[in-house]
């Protein structure tokens, strides 16, 4: 019988090879995901601003500032306002897809700004982290010029990222902030979908918000989806835990993309009270 160092150096060039196709797959693999990640967190739906315009006012929204300078849309409520609250949407769409949320928010006397990203809708642009967050705390300092009184910040998701971003860079400016289906770190999320890539290394959008948020001490409202797909509960009750002031969490029976569904206006009243303090 040959000596076992022999038998290893028969077997070893086709470990070898082998290894290096495993290699290699997955190093394609990487590669795709690095280049196309952008691909996988923003689903934009471009409109131009004519038919988002058309379409809003159906909804009784108006363009805001106005449609020459477009940064999203405008929904005055029923009675005298309580405040204003301005709501970064999620990653897919655009903002005239969420007028419903500018109707509940009518009912409990709030002016709602939805926030348009850019490269969503009609502006232009090519959506990324520091872009979206630049651009928020642009719209932010507009609403603040326009609109004294008390200053709201939501935002779902993706959303929910940009707002806490927003919310470390102007913290003394903002009444409080409402997270729906947030998460704790993009990273976190991105490891559990993706457990077997370098996601540290990949990554170029982090949206952190334990980070982001570790010096608000203004009230956060955290609102989960419990059987959440997406962005499992887990991950949203991370961030409520690391929070340093004010909070209140409510988890509600449905998926990422259905919360809206087991929600009305006695629960709007409820968390809009508990961020102004009412």
């Amino acid at each position: 019988m040959p000596p076992y160092t022999t038998l290893v150096g028969a077997v070893s060039p086709g470990l070898d090879r082998m290894m290096l196709g495993v290699m290699t797959g997955l190093a394609l693999i990487w590669g795709g995901l690095f280049m196309f990640q952008d691909h996988l967190l923003y689903f934009p739906a471009s409109a131009s601003l004519a038919e988002v315009v058309v379409e809003a006012r159906r909804d009784g929204l108006e363009p805001w500032p106005d449609a020459s300078d477009f940064r999203g849309l405008l929904r005055e409520p029923r009675t005298a306002a309580r405040g204003t609250l301005v709501f970064f949407h999620g990653n897919a769409g655009h903002a005239g897809h969420r007028g419903w949320v500018a109707e509940a928010l009518a009912d409990v006397g709030l002016r709602v700004i939805l926030a348009e990203y850019p490269g969503y809708g009609p502006r232009p642009g090519q959506p990324a982290e520091a872009l979206l967050v630049r651009d928020a705390a642009e719209t932010l300092a507009r609403v603040r010029e326009q609109f004294p009184g008390p200053l709201l910040v939501a935002g779902e998701s993706l959303g929910a990222g940009v707002a806490a971003a927003v919310a470390e860079k102007s913290p003394g400016d903002l009444s409080g902030l409402l997270l729906i289906t947030p998460w704790d770190s993009l990273k976190q999320v991105a490891h559990h979908h993706y457990p077997w890539a370098p996601v540290d290394l990949l990554l170029r959008d982090r949206y952190d918000n334990i980070a982001a948020l570790a010096g608000f001490r203004g009230p956060v409202a955290v609102v989960i989806a419990g059987q959440d797909s997406i962005v499992p509960a887990p991950f949203g009750q991370a961030l409520f835990a690391s929070l340093p002031g004010p909070k209140r969490l409510w988890t509600i029976p449905a998926d990422h993309n259905d919360w809206m569904m087991q929600v009305d206006g006695k629960w709007w009243t409820a968390v809009t009270t508990f961020l102004l303090g009412e």
